[in-house]
């Protein structure tokens, strides 16, 4: 696992380094070696923990979860996020995510061409699908946060010193292909095998087919303004995880949960009163209101991210009391599947939708974490539920939904308010901040490229555009 130790040494620098200079971070994340001329089965391993660890897991995340109000941002950079002071329109926020998505685009799309027509590894089918799905899942995450970017030129550096930037649908047409050619190809005999190299899936290629299918129902519903259709979302869904052994996620001993790490080394993130509120709504008979939290002399001590004008502070906040350094980072997880399902249904107003949401917040209940709790205890929760149809139905599936994301999945929860707002349903989950007029409807482009770029210069200006340009799938026009 030689590859694997230098690429955490490299996320590592990334993510306890960010103030480091662009120059800097380059000497730290250099790849010593051609990656043209290593096999694609140990190239393909560095992939996979640093899309983990530094695409789902870092800053992406820790800000969306603040914007989808998951969590607060209780101190320095997660403080002025919080209050929308220069940090959500600053092109230096995400410049080392921003950096690392293409990082990975990059080194997968040699992989991808290694193993195609024409490659040196010509037949090695199963590192192929399983680029394809990496590619797909980064470029997703890279086009949901941050709409039109650099995508078909980007991969011609030398014909294209200032690459374009490609429309979001025109992306995501791209994604859906990406993920249905991984399939065929993943169902192809093959030579070669990933072995232990995989550390997601230990060389398994039905299960990282059924990884394709939930992130193909994920985004047919993230297009549901655009193009609604959730039966194919439903479909997707039967297609893929049957358990949560099955769902994609990464948890492995050289790779630690980025929350956990944060909370040691920045501890910018608190309690949301917001979302305290929302979990205690559900009554005495959902114990995780007890559980989630640390508490200070005693109880839990909030954030109040409602107030114009919060207090910042490291100390005088409760946080999560679900962090460990062994929990999963998830990149789709079984809960998140069920939770599309249960929408799906509901919208087409099929009575089997709150079946779903139940086996959706039993999933999410007994997930791995530092407190857990036990499928009795979800039971008793689901039980006080009561019948529910119609509008307090879907009210009910996507307010369990986030809860479930809670607290390391911050992208999805971002994308879904988008969503939701989008669609006309901004209702089910209201955002409390009081700058309205600053909800961020997107990340703004990266410094490196703002920089270097005319054309993302133009686009970015002076970043307000996170403001008022949402992107294509919520009804934007970039």
């Amino acid at each position: 696992m030689k590859n694997l130790k230098i690429t955490i040494t490299a996320v590592m620098a990334l993510f306890l380094f960010q103030s480091c200079s662009e120059d800097k971070m380059d000497e730290i994340n250099a790849d010593k070696n051609n990656p043209t001329n290593i096999p694609s089965r140990l190239i393909i391993t560095d992939v996979m923990s640093a899309s983990a660890f530094t695409i789902t897991g870092s800053d992406y995340s820790f800000y969306a979860g603040i914007y989808a109000e998951l969590n607060a941002g209780k101190h320095n950079q997660m403080f002025n996020a919080q209050i929308r002071k220069g940090e959500p329109t600053a092109e230096s926020t995400y410049n080392n995510p921003w950096n690392a998505s293409y990082r990975q685009l990059k080194t997968l799309q040699t992989i991808i061409a290694k193993c195609s027509e024409g490659g040196s590894e010509v037949g090695n089918y199963q590192t192929l699908g399983v680029a394809q799905i990496l590619y797909a899942y980064n470029l997703a995450i890279l086009t949901d946060l941050f709409g039109d970017v650099p995508y078909s030129e980007a991969s011609k550096p030398s014909e294209f010193l200032q690459p374009k930037l490609d429309k979001q649908e025109d992306i995501y047409n791209s994604v859906f292909a990406l993920l249905k050619d991984a399939i065929v190809n993943l169902d192809k005999a093959t030579p070669y095998k990933l072995g232990n190299q995989d550390i997601i899936y230990a060389s398994n290629s039905a299960k990282w087919k059924k990884a394709a299918n939930g992130l193909l129902a994920r985004y047919t519903m993230r297009l549901s303004l655009r193009k609604a259709d959730y039966a194919a979302v439903i479909s997707y869904v039967d297609a893929s995880f049957s358990n949560v052994s099955e769902e994609f996620k990464l948890v492995h001993p050289n790779v630690p949960n980025p929350y956990a790490l944060f909370k040691r080394d920045r501890d910018g993130l608190g309690v949301a009163k917001s979302f305290y509120d929302i979990l205690k709504a559900n009554g005495n008979a959902d114990i995780r209101n007890q559980e989630f939290f640390t508490k200070i002399d005693g109880s839990v001590a909030t954030f109040d991210n409602s107030l114009v004008f919060p207090v910042e502070g490291q100390t005088i906040y409760s946080n999560s009391a679900l962090m460990n350094d062994k929990n999963p980072i998830y990149l789709m997880s079984y809960h998140e599947l069920l939770f599309l399902k249960a929408e799906a249904q509901a919208r087409l107003g099929l009575a089997t939708a709150q079946a779903t949401m139940n086996s959706a917040i039993k999933a999410a209940y007994t997930k791995a974490q530092e407190k857990t709790f036990t499928t009795q205890q979800a039971d008793t929760y689901i039980a006080s539920i009561g019948t529910l149809t119609g509008n307090a139905l879907l009210k009910k599936i996507m307010v369990e939904k986030y809860i479930s994301f809670y607290e390391n999945e911050g992208i999805e929860a971002f994308n879904d308010i988008r969503r939701l707002k989008a669609m006309g349903n901004g209702d089910l989950i209201p955002m409390v901040n009081p700058q309205t007029e600053k909800f961020p409807n997107r990340f703004g482009y990266g410094q490196s490229d703002v920089s270097a770029n005319l054309k993302v210069k133009e686009a970015f200006g002076d970043g307000s555009y996170v403001y008022t340009e949402k992107v294509w799938w919520a009804g934007g026009t970039r």
